[in-house]
């Protein structure tokens, strides 16, 4: 059985550029970068904390960091009030040949 997954905003500011290009390296392994310092992933609880974790490892004290789980409905009304292609969906799944 497949895990479920939601949308998470991963929203990031960290001091150092070292620090910061390691979150980024990271981070795109992980989903979207939406702006500067916010990606957003599609993520299981596993993935979720495993990229917590890895990227606790990266920061320090000074560094802030914050996870925002998305409801799907959230998710489903925000092309409502939003600019065009801000948040693309793909709507048709996979298919087994």
């Amino acid at each position: 059985m497949a895990e479920q997954k939601n949308w998470y905003l991963v929203c990031y500011d960290i001091r150092c550029p070292k620090r910061w290009r390691k979150a980024y390296k990271l981070l795109e392994g992980y989903g979207d970068r939406l702006q500067y310092s916010i990606f957003r992933c599609w993520l299981s609880q596993r993935d979720r904390e495993k990229m917590r974790w890895q990227l606790e490892k990266i920061l320090t004290l000074e560094d802030d960091l914050i996870l925002i789980r998305l409801s799907h409905q959230c998710v489903k009304s925000l092309p409502a009030y939003n600019r065009p292609n801000t948040w693309l969906i793909n709507n048709e799944g996979f298919r087994v040949l």
